[in-house]
């Protein structure tokens, strides 16, 4: 961490009107993203599943009905068509999800969550959840709260889309 502090104050010293901290929240996030990122890899490996399949899995069910198009998909995962066919090949092929045509438009494809896919969510998630906990006892109950105000904040700055 003294690194990181180091290297951007290094920087700010030879160019002027560096923005210093807006560096450093950059940094930090994508830090503890990255980290974050390679804990839930690590979870989801014995599974033969990256964080973008189980995302997609996610998606599928907590959604209304268990169902959702790939092109839905692709938007709410941030995935190109080609991963989130690769995806979905991945998760139908074992039986997590199924595909069906549109009854209201034979051209659009439907994935739907089967019972076995939501069983494998229910099965995996809880363990899962002390250690999800424990990434997060540094801060007070009204401190990730606050957090969690000012990173939906910055979110939906990020992506005037979301804009209410």
């Amino acid at each position: 961490m003294d690194a990181l502090y180091q290297g951007v104050d290094r920087v700010a010293d030879i160019i002027p009107g560096l923005p210093k901290c807006e560096v450093l929240l950059i940094r930090l996030l994508l830090l503890t993203g990255e980290a974050l990122q390679r804990d839930v890899e690590a979870k989801l490996k014995p599974f033969d599943m990256n964080d973008s399949d189980f995302r997609t899995l996610m998606m599928l069910y907590s959604s209304a009905d268990g169902s959702s198009t790939p092109s839905e998909l692709c938007a709410l995962a941030e995935q190109k068509p080609t991963n989130m066919t690769r995806i979905t090949n991945l998760l139908a092929k074992r039986g997590l999800i199924t595909r069906a045509h549109a009854t209201h438009d034979r051209r659009q494809v439907v994935l739907k969550i089967t019972a076995e896919g939501q069983h494998f969510v229910r099965q995996l998630l809880p363990p899962m959840f002390p250690e999800v906990i424990s990434k997060f006892t540094c801060f007070s109950e009204a401190e990730r709260k606050t957090f969690e105000q000012l990173l939906k904040k910055l979110a939906l700055h990020l992506d005037p889309a979301e804009t209410p």
